[in-house]
């Protein structure tokens, strides 16, 4: 993996009652998916867990790995925060 897996951050509200958290590296995401996600089934899901094991083995950079985050936590309800660019 490179040496710098980091991206923009992102920050998700509403991941348990009053929870806030922000993510802004694959292993970040990674942790966030398979250990605080709500739900484990749904597509966009499964593309942003793969999605992180690609980038830790090199072969996809962190900005996908962003986007494909973004996607899985809109399809499970998460509000997506995001810094202005």
């Amino acid at each position: 993996m490179r040496q710098t897996a980091n991206f923009r951050p992102v920050g998700l509200a509403s991941m348990g009652l009053g929870h806030y958290a922000v993510i802004n590296s694959v292993w970040d995401a990674a942790r966030t998916l398979l250990h605080d996600w709500p739900v484990d089934d749904g597509e966009e899901y499964l593309e942003a867990v793969k999605a992180c094991l690609d980038a830790i083995i090199g072969d996809l950079p962190p900005d996908n790995v962003r986007a494909a985050f973004i996607r899985a936590a809109q399809e499970a309800g998460i509000a997506v925060i995001e810094a202005a660019d």
